[in-house]
């Protein structure tokens, strides 16, 4: 038996130290709550009660000086995400809505704000051919404002900076819209182009466009995946969106809009069918929320579902505006995933450089790893105790590894960045809710109620 399927605590004085801290991250699985947003005791705090402004500057402190060492060590930024700033721990929740051409994305918007925003095209068509970030217009300024891409991700108060990397071509494509309007008070939305089918969208678009939408999901609160009721087919494109936004299915929401077109028997058989076709593409034993509307202007054609509509309408603005409320709970989430994943990360470039040879023989040794990248991963996993569900995906992984010339080329792992990292989630995340808890200040959600009349 070789050394690599030995247990961790028979390989060697190294693999055992750097094992030392590996079980927190199973530890850590359960002290969060599931997805139930209206859960506010975290770590045995009740977060009601905290100092949202304190708990924010703390993460920010225990990211840049525990976090970031590591994700900087280990290139982590090549292999996912860029380093997170400021803005995205200070933002308001944002709000992603996607969906395939025509089923009424930008009208919901209108829904929503109660007016027009600036770059608004609504027609049966492919008209919004661009991202656009809609945020309430600050103190002092006139609504309506227009803010092109590339000025837009040089404000340091706004959590676009890192959009900068995707070059040009997509900052042409990507705009922000100031609105006062009641509900942008607590989210900021995005509003994002037709998912086209077949090879409209390659042939079309000279950006990622699964690239983009990756980087937006991974910083929204809530994912709203629209469908129009005459036309349930899931394009290949849509297929590949939905891929890319597995790993938030918590966040996910579907919305079937148009739903005032159908009487009450049809609209049964839709809803039945509309699950059908995602349980094929999704694949997760979880079924996501799914919201019955008719998001525009006129009254509902057919007033026999009249009620139910507005039932279902006063359930989703009544979730968008709790995203505020749960805004302390997902930042420490978003935390512990990112920390968890870089910890992962660290561990598997760690393990691929122990199998490169020294000298001879490291591109076909490299390409062999690549090769079965799989079958590393699951060694990997049981050499440090890690949990599989925290590995990336291994395609995206391997055309990642792809561009790296020589693995062998990275530092070795620092002992100390994983032990300081953890602690951040077994010890400073918790003995920072317990000071905030006990700061004397009024309740962050006491003001809280049900959204108002104007959202409606």
């Amino acid at each position: 038996m070789s050394t690599d399927d030995l247990p961790v605590n028979t390989i060697g004085s190294d693999d055992v130290e750097l094992n030392s801290n590996s079980s927190s991250s199973n530890e850590i699985g359960g002290i969060f709550s599931s997805s139930n947003n209206q859960n506010k005791i975290l770590y045995g705090n009740d977060l009601s009660q905290v100092d949202k402004d304190y708990i924010f500057e703390g993460l920010k402190k225990l990211y840049r000086k525990k976090v970031l060492p590591l994700e900087l060590a280990s290139k982590y930024g090549h292999f996912a995400s860029p380093p997170m700033g400021s803005s995205d721990f200070e933002a308001k929740p944002m709000v992603l809505i996607l969906g395939q051409y025509s089923v009424g994305k930008t009208s919901f918007i209108r829904s929503l704000l109660k007016q027009d925003f600036p770059g608004q095209r609504i027609g049966p068509e492919p008209t919004t051919d661009r991202f656009t970030a809609i945020m309430h217009t600050p103190e002092g300024q006139d609504s309506g404002r227009h803010v092109p891409g590339h000025a837009l991700v040089m404000q340091t108060d706004k959590p676009f900076r890192a959009l900068a990397s995707f070059g040009n071509n997509f900052l042409s494509k990507f705009e922000g819209a100031e609105v006062s309007a009641a509900i942008l008070k607590n989210i900021t939305i995005i509003d994002t182009p037709g998912v086209l089918a077949g090879e409209k969208q390659r042939l079309g678009r000279d950006y990622d466009f699964s690239e983009i939408v990756r980087w937006f999901a991974d910083r929204a609160d809530m994912i709203i995946i629209m469908f129009d009721a005459h036309k349930l087919d899931i394009s290949d494109e849509l297929k590949d969106v939905l891929d890319t936004l597995k790993p938030h299915q918590d966040k996910i929401r579907v919305l079937l809009n148009k739903a005032d077109t159908i009487d009450s028997q049809s609209l049964l058989r839709v809803y039945g069918a509309l699950m059908w076709s995602l349980g094929k593409v999704v694949q997760t034993p979880e079924v996501s929320r799914v919201y019955l509307g008719s998001f525009w202007d006129n009254p509902p054609r057919l007033e026999e579902n009249r009620v139910l509509l507005e039932r279902e309408k006063n359930d989703l603005l009544n979730e968008m505006m709790r995203l505020q409320q749960n805004a302390v709970v997902r930042r420490i989430n978003e935390l512990v995933k990112r920390a968890r994943s870089v910890k992962v990360h660290a561990y598997i470039l760690h393990y691929l450089k122990k199998q490169m040879p020294y000298v001879m023989g490291k591109s076909e040794k490299q390409q062999a790893l690549l090769d079965r990248l799989d079958k590393e991963f699951l060694a990997c996993a049981r050499r440090y105790n890690l949990p599989l569900g925290d590995f990336p995906p291994v395609e995206q992984y391997r055309k990642m590894l792809r561009e790296i010339k020589d693995i062998s080329g990275f530092k070795k792992l620092d002992k100390n960045l994983v032990y300081e990292m953890d602690k951040v989630l077994t010890d400073d995340i918790p003995a920072l809710l317990q000071k905030a808890t006990s700061k004397p200040t009024q309740s962050t959600f006491q003001n809280y109620a049900p959204y108002p009349p104007q959202w409606r």
